[in-house]
């Protein structure tokens, strides 16, 4: 006799198991990655002509779209919040809302979302590809620490760039906003600028370098684990891409929530 099927109510419940043990065993899988890639950042040899090479990667292919999206931002935020403040005649407070806004939270997010767009994707592509390739494993057969080769390079190389590219995007949006705000709206430039100096602290601007930190860290990670685990193929490498982006996205969002709460 044969064997006897299973009940059919059963599957549903055995594919959302099987479905459950995959994502536990990526994210285990993920988690491990991570540990590996920052203990070998400053492990011997040093590569830090690769690093070099990594920064002006991410930062010619991020810099324009973080610069122009910073410029529109902080149109934005002069406009609505002028519209906003001026119907209780406290537009005097129009220059500590744009600073603080970009400096605590606009800017680290949305550099950090520009520069997984650009740099990201391209990471998890190139990493992939050269899986899919098998340049890893020759890699592995020169006795080269393919890890510290491929991740902890660009780990550095993020953590080094994308505090950087946030400080562009805060400075640009707050020039694009006091520009915009007094050429169009005509709202008083001087005074616009004092009040950012007498509100913005040193503190705002810590909290948003540590998310930027925080992101680098998500960016480097997750693309170049998508890539480095990359399935055979095409396909595979159009799946690290789309998957690396999506990841580090709902990364930061989560992981700006989190900081705004525990810094505020």
């Amino acid at each position: 006799m044969g064997e006897a099927e299973a009940p059919r109510w059963l599957a549903g419940p055995g594919v959302a198991g099987r479905r459950t043990l995959a994502l536990v065993a990526g994210v285990g899988r993920s988690a491990l990655f991570l540990g590996a890639t920052l203990r070998r950042m400053f492990a011997r040899p040093f590569r830090g002509r690769l690093v070099l090479q990594h920064m002006r990667f991410i930062g010619n292919r991020s810099v324009g779209i973080v610069l122009l999206t910073s410029t529109f931002t902080g149109m934005v935020l002069v406009l609505q919040g002028h519209n906003a403040l001026s119907r209780f005649g406290s537009e005097i407070y129009l220059g500590p809302l744009v600073a603080l806004s970009l400096i605590r939270e606009l800017g680290p997010v949305l550099a950090a979302l520009m520069v997984t767009a650009r740099a990201g994707s391209a990471i998890a592509a190139t990493i992939a590809g050269m899986r899919v390739t098998e340049q890893i494993d020759a890699l592995e057969v020169m006795a080269v620490d393919s890890v510290q080769y491929l991740a902890s390079t660009r780990m550095l190389a993020a953590l080094l760039v994308v505090p950087m590219l946030t400080a562009f995007f805060n400075l640009a949006g707050i020039a694009a906003a006091h520009t915009f705000g007094v050429s169009v709206l005509g709202i008083d430039g001087g005074t616009f600028m004092a009040s950012i100096r007498d509100s913005v602290e040193l503190s705002d601007v810590n909290v948003g370098v540590v998310k930027s930190l925080l992101f680098a860290i998500f960016i480097a990670w997750v693309s170049t684990d998508q890539g480095y685990h990359a399935t055979r193929g095409a396909e595979g490498i159009g799946r690290a891409t789309t998957t690396s982006v999506v990841v580090v996205s709902v990364l930061v969002l989560a992981g700006d929530y989190v900081m705004t709460a525990l810094l505020l």
